[in-house]
């Protein structure tokens, strides 16, 4: 009880969330008669992670790309692409936020840098005040399960270091979270190709000498997602080896070929990654502490022993977990959601027959929804700062995409071959 309210009192007084969990795992253990060290012990555990490596150099490798003009060029490429289709630009926008988050890593980061080009050039195009920001709002979020996501990673490292009888690869997972990714972005195409049929947007013609024009002003981008995502697949190098790769190719790339990022530049885009990276590390490190405490007192046993004496269908815990995740994500950021929520729902959903892939790619699909979700998705306010709107308006304007996203969800959940067909194949 006591420690109960002191938690909660460090909660109200705004102690920074890696704090309070590693308070929770010192009172925890204290109370159980076990020696501190047990702490300092799993916090160093981490270090022997080698895949751990891939998250701040891809993370680094993103900050970089956003600094220079990969996004302006990813837009033209992708408009000479998909620009003739019936509601192109709004296809362009889709496609051109999910790859660049995918490579970023952040979504919010994409409505930023995205969004100064893409909400002017469809609203000159005639379409939907309202549509056009839901469009790019929803879209910020798309790139979380296609590679090199850094959530994709995380929650690897985080089932890698649980007492799974399924193993968890890093690889497996982005090969899993491509045909879910694709689907989300499959509806959403479709529903944008409806929407300008029904505001009567013109087409344009496609246009083969633009097309050559973007793709060689593309030609040092278009390389790096397939050099990555054949290199680890074909396993001529590991996930961290990527990694490594991918910040060397924009380095030479962006700093030394194209020169759009100064040297001056880099030490700055280093501290602003790094600032990042630290806090999700530090959270991961006292969450693994934290965990091991829930694990030695058998709290994730005991909770799938309570659910279980409630829920007998999966069916039914599938949908509860979807509505939990939704409203997960729209009070804590991914990162935080990973590292605090996995450790518990994990063993309860294997306990229920899901993989522990599938269950990694139903999370992550739900958190890429909340988001945006109403009232306090981060995205809202991102797109609300960036395009000067109220929030209210970012509320109706993300709705019918929610919707969409949900459903798409919902497929996923239900339809385990999707995310394991490519896994088992």
């Amino acid at each position: 009880m006591i420690s109960s309210l002191i938690l909660l009192i460090l909660v109200v007084l705004g102690t920074p969330l890696f704090a309070i969990i590693a308070s929770s795992a010192l009172i925890g253990f204290y109370s159980e008669d076990i020696d501190l060290s047990v702490i300092a012990i799993e916090i160093y555990r981490i270090v022997d992670t080698p895949v751990l490596l891939a998250i701040p150099l891809f993370t680094f490798a993103g900050y970089v790309l956003g600094e220079s003009n990969a996004s302006q060029r990813l837009v033209r490429l992708t408009d000479a692409l998909l620009g003739w289709m019936p509601g192109g630009l709004a296809v362009v926008s889709l496609f051109a936020c999910a790859f660049f988050t995918a490579l970023t890593g952040a979504s919010g980061a994409t409505i930023i840098a995205l969004g100064a080009i893409l909400y002017p050039a469809m609203k000159q195009a005639g379409y939907n005040e309202r549509f056009n920001l839901g469009l790019i709002t929803s879209s910020g979020s798309l790139g979380l399960l296609f590679p090199p996501s850094i959530a994709l990673i995380l929650y690897g490292v985080i089932a890698q270091q649980m007492d799974l009888d399924e193993t968890v690869a890093i690889d497996q997972l982005f090969i899993a979270g491509l045909l879910p990714g694709l689907l989300m972005l499959v509806l959403l195409v479709l529903w944008s190709m409806y929407r300008s049929v029904g505001d009567k947007i013109e087409t344009k013609p496609f246009d083969a000498a633009k097309l050559k024009s973007a793709m060689r002003e593309s030609l040092w981008e278009i390389p790096l997602p397939i050099i990555l995502v054949a290199g680890i697949y074909t396993g001529y190098f590991a996930v961290s080896e990527a990694a490594a790769v991918a910040v060397m190719y924009v380095l030479i790339v962006d700093v030394l070929i194209l020169r759009e990022v100064s040297f001056k530049q880099l030490p700055a885009i280093m501290r602003d990654s790094m600032i990042l990276v630290g806090g999700v590390l530090i959270i991961l490190s006292v969450s693994l502490a934290s965990t091991n405490y829930l694990i030695d007192t058998e709290v994730p046993t005991r909770l799938f022993d309570f659910i279980r004496e409630h829920i007998d269908s999966k069916l039914t815990f599938l949908m509860l977990l979807n509505i939990f995740l939704l409203l997960l994500g729209m009070i804590l950021d991914i990162f935080s959601a990973l590292v605090i929520i996995v450790p518990l729902t994990l063993p309860i959903a294997v306990g229920y027959g899901i993989h522990p892939i599938h269950f990694g790619i139903i999370f992550l699909a739900n958190m890429q929804i909340g988001y945006f979700t109403p009232p306090v998705g981060m995205n809202l306010f991102i797109a609300s700062y960036r395009f000067n709107k109220p929030i209210s308006e970012l509320y109706m304007a993300t709705i019918p995409f929610m919707l969409i996203l949900f459903l798409a969800v919902l497929i996923i959940t239900y339809w385990p071959a999707l995310t394991m067909v490519l896994v088992e194949g």
